[in-house]
């Protein structure tokens, strides 16, 4: 009996972790990208797998099993990723009690808990000292450096599975069981549709519908720290914790939005909350901001990355901080809180989309789970 086979349009990780549960379930794979590598907000990012900023319960459990696919992915094939963890930085009372609210409401769930000052420094020799109140330690965070390991994971796909990618081939009709890009054609028994933010040209009126819009962010890149210098864990500052959902156990966050809306009413206007992460070279990945709407403005606002590491310098003292990268990169934001975009836009064809800016930690678990359910083969 021959191999039941499948295409997945678009090669960056969500295409990627779809092409992977369905290789792992004996498929035969294609994968069809616009360009000649992913070049998309799959490596524009902080390269954080992040499962802090999920919520308790099934989000929480998707990221921890992204987590681990990760892992074992860059353990097969040798892509460099480093479980750091990651810490959030106190500097006011209502800050470490919001903390102290989430580690007393997640101890029995996750891997985390509220350091004092002086565990806070053993953890991180970048932490500003001055003022500082305590952090919030999570164990769960990983790292990897997202522009190279794309393109690893493609390889190790390619290698391990043998599934083939079509570089520089923009599909532009389906009609199951084919695909269509110009006067080629391919053609398989399960097709995936997992374009990212360009999603204009396929299926175009159920994206409509579903009112999917587009986040612009900012980031940037410092130069490496001398001496082999490392942060230790991803580091946060308070503003991190209103943007990020899993944050809302905390009875005391509302408050905390009310003064970050008083003090910090220009940065939560442009969305910016500070993180930074180090890379295996040193370099450290700051960011970020947040725009919506379906069309962006392609260039970049020096004030938004002024704010942000003016925001940066407020809860770390780093070795280095000379400015070698900006750029912007751009997702799909699914409207009113919803975590994903999952609907089969004909017999056979499946979008997988709209997870915001959660794809480096959430597309493994959910493409896993999606396509579990499809093919009704556990493993």
């Amino acid at each position: 009996m021959s191999k039941r086979s499948a295409i997945v349009i678009g090669a960056g990780i969500v295409g990627l972790a779809t092409a992977r549960a369905l290789a792992i379930r004996g498929y035969q794979v294609k994968i069809v990208e616009r360009n000649e590598r992913a070049v998309g907000a799959s490596i524009r990012n902080f390269g954080m797998v992040w499962p802090i900023g999920q919520p308790a319960g099934p989000l929480f459990e998707r990221a921890m099993l992204s987590r681990s696919i990760w892992k074992e992915i860059c353990e097969e094939a040798g892509i460099w990723h480093d479980e750091v963890g990651s810490l959030h930085i106190a500097y006011h009372d209502d800050e470490l009690q919001v903390m102290t609210e989430y580690a007393e409401a997640n101890q029995s769930l996750r891997d985390c808990r509220l350091l004092s000052i002086e565990e806070t420094l053993k953890k991180s020799p970048a932490v500003r000292p001055d003022g500082l109140k305590g952090a919030l330690w999570s164990g769960t965070e990983m790292i990897v450096e997202a522009r190279a390991a794309i393109q690893q994971v493609a390889d190790y796909l390619s290698g391990r599975y043998d599934v083939q990618f079509y570089w520089n081939t923009a599909i532009s009709r389906i009609q199951h069981p084919a695909v269509f890009a110009g006067q080629q054609s391919w053609e398989a028994d399960e097709i995936f549709v997992c374009s990212g933010a360009e999603f204009e040209t396929l299926y175009p009126e159920l994206y409509s519908a579903a009112e999917i819009t587009k986040c612009k962010l900012q980031m940037m890149r410092l130069q490496a720290q001398p001496d082999g210098w490392r942060i230790g864990p991803s580091l946060c500052g308070g503003l991190s914790m209103i943007h990020y959902p899993g944050f809302q156990s905390a009875a005391s966050l509302p408050a905390l939005r009310r003064r970050y809306e008083e003090q910090y009413a220009e940065h939560l206007k442009w969305g910016v909350h500070v993180m930074v992460s180090q890379n295996h070279t040193g370099e450290l990945t700051v960011g970020d901001s947040h725009e919506y709407g379906l069309v962006h403005d392609p260039f970049d606002k020096d004030f938004i990355n002024r704010m942000i590491l003016d925001y940066l310098q407020t809860f770390t003292s780093l070795k280095n901080s000379k400015l070698i990268q900006t750029w912007n990169g751009i997702y799909p934001k699914m409207p009113g809180g919803k975590t994903e975009f999952i609907l089969e836009a004909e017999p056979g064809v499946m979008i997988i989309n709209g997870m915001g800016g959660n794809g480096m930690t959430l597309s493994f678990g959910l493409c896993e789970q999606v396509v579990a359910e499809r093919t009704n083969i556990l493993l």
